[in-house]
C-alpha cells in the first residue's frame, strides 16, 4: 500500500499556498501522485468513497444522477454506480464528442459499457446504448464530476479538456440547479487552486474519509 500512503502524505496538499502554481503545474503534480497508486489502493479507496457518497442526502433523494466511469488511478466510481442503480436511480454516463462536449447514455450495468479510445488519449468506458443528447444532463438531480483537486471555496481543478466546463455552462444557461459533487482522494482537497472566469464552484466534495460542503 505504498502508493496509498504516499497519496495520504503527499506535499501536494499545500499547493494552494504562495507562490501559487499554474493549473498545468498542479495537474502534473496530482497526476504524478495518482500514478504511484496500486490497483489495491484504488479498490480500497473506491469502496470507502462509495459508502461516503451514498450517505449524501442529495443522492438519497435523486431520481437521476449524471456520473462517469473512473479509469486508471482515478478515484473509483463503479461500486457507487452499481449501488445507485440498485436503489432505482437512473444513472447517466458521458460520451465524449469530437469537439470535447459530452453526450449522455444510460448505465445499465458493467456489461453496458464499451471501451473507446479517442485519438491518442487514455481509453474511456462509455455507455454502448442509445445516445440521449448533450441536453440529457439537464434532467439530473445530481452531477458527479471528475477532477484532480478542489479548494476551500469549492473551485475544482479538472484535467483541462473543458468538457465539464461546457456541462456546467449548459446547466447554468438552462437554470437547472443539480447538486454538483466532485469525487477525490483526501489529499486532493487543498487550500486554493487557480480560478478562471469560466470556472464554477461545486457544492460538495466526497473523499474516502468524509464529505465537505461548500453551500
Amino acid at each position: 500500500m505504498n502508493g496509498l500512503r504516499e497519496l495520504r502524505e503527499s506535499p501536494v496538499r499545500d499547493v494552494g499556498r504562495e507562490p501559487e502554481p499554474d493549473k498545468r503545474t498542479l495537474r502534473r503534480g496530482f497526476l504524478s501522485v495518482r500514478k504511484g497508486l496500486t490497483a489495491d489502493d484504488v479498490r480500497e479507496t473506491a469502496a470507502a468513497l462509495a459508502v461516503r457518497a451514498l450517505e449524501l442526502p442529495e443522492l438519497a433523494g435523486a431520481r437521476t444522477v449524471a456520473a462517469y466511469v473512473s479509469v486508471g488511478s482515478e478515484p473509483g466510481t463503479l461500486a457507487l454506480l452499481d449501488a445507485l442503480r440498485a436503489r432505482g436511480v437512473r444513472v447517466l454516463l458521458p460520451v465524449l464528442l469530437p469537439d470535447n462536449d459530452l453526450d449522455w447514455g444510460a448505465y445499465t450495468g458493467a456489461d453496458s459499457l464499451a471501451e473507446v479510445r479517442h485519438g491518442g488519449r487514455m481509453a474511456l468506458l462509455e455507455p454502448a446504448g442509445e445516445r440521449l443528447g448533450p441536453q440529457a444532463v439537464l434532467e439530473a438531480d445530481a452531477v458527479l464530476l471528475p477532477g484532480l483537486a478542489v479548494d476551500a471555496r469549492g473551485m475544482r481543478l479538472g484535467r483541462g479538456g473543458g468538457s465539464y466546463d461546457r456541462v456546467l455552462a449548459r446547466l447554468e444557461r438552462s437554470g437547472a440547479d443539480p447538486a454538483l459533487v466532485v469525487l477525490l482522494y483526501d489529499t486532493e482537497v487543498v487550500d486554493r487552486v487557480p480560478e478562471e472566469a469560466h470556472d464554477r464552484p461545486v457544492h460538495a466534495v466526497v473523499t474516502p474519509s468524509g464529505v465537505r460542503r461548500f453551500r
